[in-house]
């Protein structure tokens, strides 16, 4: 996409067509989702499932905006990646590869799509088994979702992004669990995945980021990683790595012509969003890669590890802060779960009654709902306990 055809201003929520875009892909996203849980059975190979989510996204984003005067690029945003156990994230593997799901794994599904880069991403946790989950397992999906419940109704305009760091720490200790550092919520804007402004999941003094304070038109993709392990991933094999992003801002002459080669593949298919190398001559790609990331012209999003036996869940979900409120646009609904822990502090508890829409001034009449109108989200959450199972959300 060329400068000119950029508009000088920056498209923001203020446009109800960037709106309509993300909502648009936030549909897509969540049914890719959807048809790759239903995918999820034992025995089943990663690599098949990884590819139809992919797949399934470029299909449904090829069928809309199809008959418009400028050419809107759109499709994956992020591959489909399927992280099983104490994988933490990013295990999206190469068609040679032949790992199977196993019956009672813990899935993190985590995947993202774009209309004209205005990007929707969803990750999810899912127990392959029947009947509630039940023990640690439940106790550390309960507190990635109670956390990002709570994250959803603290990243608001007028608050900061520590606000936020503080209060998913607190819920993660609240059932037990650690929120495993190094992962951070970006805001994000038309075709930019991981924008400037972030938030930390967890501050401690190696990981520093700029205070920073929400506004209203902002999109976040608010990422939440938990674990019954320490929360300090391993990189344990960098041939696992499959996805990669070019840095646009690198150059490098690069001195191998099979590194030349994807390189300049790569920039002519994915020149600005993350891709997996899947998508690449795999012999080619194993050799050229390698230079490409030496010299910083990729960026690598590696596959981290917590110890075999620690439970780890993912939950990841848009958010556009609407003049109306907060806006969750990703999701899929949690399976039951009993975890061990109750929620007893007074802080989540009063985090998790607050609105995630801002009332109307002024005493107006309330209009009439339409049959089959999405209930008010105002309405608030309950922490997931021993003593009330799962809160889903819709």
């Amino acid at each position: 996409m060329s400068d000119e055809e950029r508009e000088e201003k920056e498209l923001d929520l203020s446009s109800a067509e960037v709106v309509t875009k993300y909502k648009t892909a936030a549909e897509i996203v969540n049914k890719a989702l959807k048809l790759v849980i239903s995918e999820c059975k034992p025995k089943a190979k990663i690599v098949d499932i990884c590819e139809k989510g992919d797949s399934y996204i470029r299909e449904q984003t090829g069928n809309v905006y199809k008959n418009v005067k400028r050419k809107i690029e759109r499709g994956v945003a992020f591959p489909t990646c399927l992280s099983v156990n104490n994988v933490v994230c990013h295990f999206s593997p190469l068609a040679s590869d032949e790992a199977v799901l196993e019956e009672g794994d813990i899935l993190k599904i985590d995947m993202a799509c774009h209309i004209d880069g205005f990007i929707a991403a969803v990750a999810h946790t899912h127990v392959l088994q029947d009947g509630p989950v039940t023990g640690r397992a439940a106790d550390v999906i309960a507190a990635a979702n109670t956390a990002a419940e709570v994250a959803l109704r603290l990243v608001r305009p007028g608050k900061k992004n520590k606000d936020v760091t503080e209060a998913i720490q607190k819920v993660a200790a609240a059932y037990d669990c650690k929120i495993v550092e190094g992962v951070l919520s970006h805001q994000m804007k038309q075709f930019v995945i991981d924008g400037n402004k972030v938030v930390l999941s967890l501050s401690n003094p190696e990981t520093r980021v700029d205070e920073a304070e929400f506004e209203e038109n902002e999109v976040y993709a608010i990422d939440i990683v938990t674990s019954t392990g320490d929360g300090k991933p391993k990189l344990l094999d960098e041939k696992q790595t499959t996805i990669y992003k070019r840095a646009v801002d690198k150059s490098y002459h690069l001195k191998m012509k099979a590194s030349r080669f994807i390189f300049s593949e790569i920039s002519q298919k994915f020149p600005i969003m993350p891709f997996s190398a899947r998508a690449l001559e795999e012999k080619r790609a194993r050799l050229g890669l390698v230079e490409c990331v030496n010299h910083e012209l990729l960026q690598p999003y590696p596959v981290l590890h917590e110890k075999p036996g620690d439970y780890v869940a993912h939950i990841k979900f848009t958010v556009l802060l609407m003049p109306n409120g907060s806006d969750r646009v990703t999701s899929h609904p949690l399976q039951e779960l009993q975890p061990t822990k109750t929620i007893d502090d007074p802080d989540i508890k009063a985090w998790l009654a607050l609105g995630t829409k801002t009332k109307k001034k002024g005493g107006g009449k309330k209009k009439k709902g339409k049959k089959g109108d999405k209930v008010d989200e105002s309405a608030e959450a309950e922490p997931m306990d021993s003593t009330n199972g799962a809160t889903t959300q819709d």
